[in-house]
């Protein structure tokens, strides 16, 4: 059921594979069935709806999930999707949710049952499109991210790991990077350290310091960005959602845009990201930054690999919750470059860094106009040429 909480629409997801008995393959999902959320630990993710877009493979449900297949010559799929993630929809769901001692749920016969807006199909077909082509480009601007960091990564394991052009050099092999870059790297590896010669061993703590601002609650602005461990993704140094900080009620740190967010407690969970803005966030999470401007790109790449995020699982303290800290994180070993060769790796990173924090905000642009859009157009208040308009403007 963890697919229907991380995604919203679900397209040739790497999901697990069970056998299917011939009893079970009624389960089978077809492309646009809603799925909802049978139940949640929290009233917010109990009855939360996705769509089913297709996949390369048979796809089937489990019992935690509600399957809903709309009769399409009545109903299109993707407007009531849209329906049921906009305010409007939620707080249909809402009451209908039943909340029990351990967690939050919603019966299928409930879900029925529930009385919906209903407009004509053609109007509901064209405010899907016009929905969808929002969601189409804030998926492009996802995916532009994910490659950007994996050639973030892809750069950093060849010069700082591997040592790529070193080796290139001791083999005879070609240049493969501007002459100017070429030449920084060194000759040969010095056979006592393994490391290019002149290069040294460090620690993260020698180019990387912790920042505590301690705020108190009395003093924060609700309209504050708030960022919790709830907010960071997995494997993902684009944070792209916080919340207002009116529901604060304890100390938490301040952060500035450009900041590094590590989440401290489980830090197994790889939640690592860049600050696309200043604000507040969980003091489950350690604020890191560069102690030089040159060094930030190298920094958010070692403390976002699976190296680093092993290394603070295993030496993290407590049992059932356990947590890293800045003192433990300073002292992972590195090896250290001349600066020379790393101010190359951040001017060539960080157009990268600043592209994703551009999508960032574009993606939360688009988000607000399409969840904007929706009451307008059932409403009757805009119609659809007009948001036909504003959504090609906006992508």
């Amino acid at each position: 059921m963890g697919e229907i909480f991380r995604h919203d629409r679900l397209k040739n997801l790497e999901c697990d594979r069970v056998p299917l008995a011939e009893n079970e393959k009624s389960a089978l999902l077809r492309n646009d069935d809603l799925l909802f959320a049978r139940q949640s630990l929290v009233l917010a993710g109990a009855g939360k709806c996705s769509i089913f877009l297709g996949d390369i493979e048979k796809v089937a449900f489990e019992s935690h999930i509600i399957r809903v297949r709309l009769d399409q010559n009545k109903a299109d799929p993707q407007f009531y999707y849209y329906l049921f993630r906009s305010p409007q929809g939620r707080s249909l769901i809402e009451a209908i949710v039943e909340q029990g001692a351990g967690a939050s749920g919603v019966r299928s016969s409930d879900l029925q049952s529930l009385m919906v807006p209903y407009t004509f199909l053609s109007q509901q077909k064209a405010i899907a499109r016009i929905l969808s082509s929002l969601d189409d480009k804030i998926e492009l601007n996802r995916r532009m991210n994910e490659t950007l960091e994996a050639m973030a990564r892809a750069i950093f394991k060849d010069w700082f790991v591997d040592f790529g052009p070193t080796r290139a050099k001791m083999s005879g092999r070609a240049a493969y990077l501007p002459e100017h870059i070429w030449s920084l790297f060194p000759e040969a590896i010095d056979p006592e350290t393994g490391l290019p010669q002149g290069w040294k061993l460090a620690t993260l703590g020698s180019i990387a310091e912790s920042v505590n601002r301690t705020v108190n609650p009395t003093e924060i602005d609700e309209q504050t960005p708030y960022i919790g461990l709830e907010h960071m993704p997995r494997r993902s140094i684009a944070l792209s959602d916080w919340e207002g900080a009116g529901k604060v009620t304890s100390n938490k740190l301040r952060f500035e845009t450009g900041e590094f967010l590590f989440g401290k407690l489980r830090p197994y969970f790889h939640k690592v990201g860049i600050a696309s803005l200043s604000g507040i966030c969980s003091t489950d999470i350690v604020v890191v930054r560069a102690k030089s401007e040159i060094w930030s790109s190298f920094v958010i790449t070692i403390i976002s690999t699976d190296n680093f995020v092993e290394y603070t699982s295993l030496t993290s303290t407590g049992t059932k919750m356990p947590r890293t800290s800045w003192s433990i994180m300073a002292k992972y070993d590195l090896t250290l470059p001349p600066e020379s060769l790393v101010k190359h790796f951040h001017l060539m990173i960080q157009p990268c860094t600043d592209q994703i924090i551009d999508n960032i905000h574009q993606n939360r642009t688009l988000a607000d106009l399409r969840d904007r859009l929706l009451p307008k157009l059932m409403s009757g208040e805009l119609r659809v040429k007009g948001a036909e308009k504003m959504a090609e403007d906006a992508v």
